[in-house]
């Protein structure tokens, strides 16, 4: 693989250049100036630039802040940045969550539990064809996409290249509001038979927090007798100090700042869970692949207050705020509001 992208590559990358801007005037000349690459010369070329302004017109509507936000927030506490001054500073092992597919110029930063199984299935799909037609993302075993032989990630590359790509690439990643995030790892890590997760953390939380001196050896047996790991636990488990030193936190809880590194990787799209159906049209319009790959849809995302209250509430309030203050940042970078209700007597 050359460590320069390619033109074609590059030109793919021209509608985030509108990121920033405003004006309807100037979107048009945009638009214009850029027809080739977007592909408006073809006979659908003025429904397409059509389609693209007002995608380009709902992004500098909804996007742009989510951007400007993170851009603040980054200035105001240094310490998002993670006590270095940009991405290339970062270990080698940390780009790890960075999928890289070089047929369309794109970089997706993968947050487990935000979409996470489906974009990868999109992404699996795009790096098998470089021009479609492209295998229908739901036809791909949800389980294989996981299997880190099947993508390509930034790690992957000698550092001028991973360069190359970081600068011409389009890069984006999807969120979540944190606390829903944490439920969602918890029934799918805790609530469902899964041997090998039982094995390496549920037996230890059961003995630690469940006060189970000696949990079943297999989930089979744990389940079987009526033992499962309770949400309580899992959060006395999460707001242990001594837990991470033991062992760094894992992908599906680990805090999606420290997954995708926003105040160091410059992304051209942050797209939420909450929005995920808009902001995945408006992505594959930017990519100019809207026509050409459906992505799969996904469930309601639940976030109402009733909703985290169901969950939270029945925790200890020192539990609520400790856990609170470790996955503060994500409140803060990406926009989700404190929620003072579940910090309160």
């Amino acid at each position: 693989v050359s460590s320069s992208p390619s033109r074609k590559t590059a030109m793919m990358r021209k509608p985030m250049l509108l990121f920033g801007t405003s004006g309807v005037a100037f979107n048009w000349l945009w638009l214009f100036k850029y027809r080739e690459s977007l592909n408006l010369c073809q006979p659908a070329a003025v429904f397409r630039s059509f389609s693209v302004f007002v995608v380009v017109e709902r992004i500098l509507k909804l996007h742009e802040p989510r951007k400007a936000l993170l851009r603040e927030t980054c200035l105001k506490n240094k310490m998002y940045s993670e006590g270095k001054e940009n991405w290339e500073d970062m270990p080698v092992h940390e780009l790890h969550f960075l999928v890289v597919d070089d047929n369309h110029g794109i970089i997706y930063c993968f947050v487990p539990k935000v979409a996470c199984t489906n974009w990868k299935r999109v992404m699996v799909a795009l790096h098998k064809n470089s021009t479609g037609p492209y295998e229908d993302p739901l036809s791909i075993p949800p389980e294989s996409v996981h299997d880190n032989e099947v993508l390509t990630f930034l790690s992957d590359f000698p550092k001028p290249e991973r360069i190359a790509r970081m600068k011409h690439y389009t890069k984006f990643l999807f969120v979540r509001n944190p606390f829903v995030r944490l439920i969602s790892a918890f029934r799918d890590k805790f609530q469902k038979r899964n041997n090998l997760f039982y094995r390496s953390t549920s037996r230890h939380i059961l003995k630690k927090y469940g006060n189970i001196s000696d949990p079943p050896a297999s989930v089979d047996e744990a389940f079987d007798s009526g033992l499962h790991v309770s949400f309580s636990n899992f959060i006395q488990f999460l707001v242990d100090p001594e837990m991470e030193k033991d062992e760094p936190f894992e992908p599906h809880w680990k805090q999606m700042h420290r997954l995708c590194h926003p105040c160091l990787i410059d992304y051209d799209f942050i797209g939420h869970q909450e929005t995920l159906q808009m902001d995945v049209e408006h992505l594959l319009t930017i990519l100019n692949l809207e026509n050409d790959i459906t992505f799969p849809t996904s469930y309601e995302n639940i976030s109402t207050l009733d909703y985290l209250s169901n969950w939270f509430g029945v925790l200890p309030l020192e539990d609520r705020r400790k856990l609170y203050k470790i996955y503060e940042p994500d409140f803060e970078l990406f926009g989700y509001p404190k929620p003072e209700e579940l910090l309160q007597d």
